[in-house]
């Protein structure tokens, strides 16, 4: 029985022999899967920073985008101001001229008011010298006056069959023309010829200096230096008036040109009564 129990004994020693070896080899796949789970964790750190990176770039970007945007929203906003403004002071401008058309519209239509009036009172006078005078010496006097006043009506009418300007003014197209407008006394006149080009010529208190000319077309190329004022005037037609007015005035001064040559052009300047020239204009 002793010897039984012995052998059993020695039986229980063996058993831990292939316990301890796959203990050994759990302990080792633990120390493995320990492993990778370390390297894992290292990936996600790596990951987590790349992802910080990445996000802090996108902030960057994004507020460096919302201030361009913004700078682009205020520079907008204040082109929009200035394009009210500009469109403000246009329409102002374009008020004043039409303002300007309507009062030598009026002033045009007055004109031609007084010469019916003038001419009705006229006829009025003659009629009565007739009624009041006996003689035949007297009649034919008379007669003589009735023929005057008829030439006097229809060349003010002749006068008023000018073409008129968008401001009401007669255009003379020629010296005659220009005469029967100095009859009337309604402006000054003062007529130049040009043959010199790019050089200044002094008319009234204006300067006038020619480019070129076209006389296929009648057209020309000017310009006029009012008060230090330059202005260019391109493509400009025969009988084509050019209005501009002086610091101040309320009436404008109108420059007409009436032949077109090469190189040279003869035409004149229109002024109102209320202002004088300084000179007249050379024809050279």
């Amino acid at each position: 029985m002793a010897d039984d129990i012995e052998r059993t004994t020695v039986v229980n020693e063996g058993a831990p022999g292939w316990i301890s070896a796959a203990l050994v080899v759990v302990g080792l796949l633990a120390l493995t899967g320990i492993g990778f789970g370390w390297k894992d964790l290292g990936y996600a750190q790596d990951s987590a920073k790349s992802l910080n990176s990445d996000i802090q770039t996108m902030r960057q970007n994004y507020d460096s985008t919302l201030s361009a945007v913004q700078l682009r929203l205020s520079q907008s906003e204040q082109t929009n101001t200035e394009l009210r403004s500009d469109l403000t002071v246009v329409t102002n401008r374009l008020q004043i001229t039409q303002g300007q058309l309507k009062k030598a519209r009026e002033e045009a239509q007055q004109i031609r008011d007084d010469d019916t009036a003038q001419l009705a009172a006229m006829n009025a006078q003659v009629k009565d010298q007739l009624d009041t005078k006996a003689s035949t010496d007297e009649v034919k006097s008379v007669s003589g006056e009735v023929s005057g006043v008829r030439t006097d009506l229809n060349s003010t009418k002749n006068d008023l069959q000018m073409a008129r300007s968008d401001l009401g003014t007669l255009i003379a197209k020629n010296h005659d023309d220009l005469e029967a407008l100095r009859r009337l006394g309604e402006r000054d006149y003062i007529e130049f010829t040009i043959d010199k080009k790019n050089a200044l010529q002094k008319v009234g208190d204006v300067q006038i200096e020619l480019h070129s000319t076209d006389p296929k077309k009648n057209q020309c190329n000017l310009a006029l230096v009012v008060e230090d004022q330059r202005t260019e005037k391109r493509n400009r037609t025969i009988n084509e008036p050019i209005f501009f007015y002086a610091h101040g005035a309320h009436q404008p001064m109108e420059v007409v040109i009436n032949q077109v040559e090469k190189n040279k052009v003869v035409g004149y300047l229109s002024i109102p009564k209320t202002m004088q020239p300084a000179t007249s204009a050379s024809g050279n």
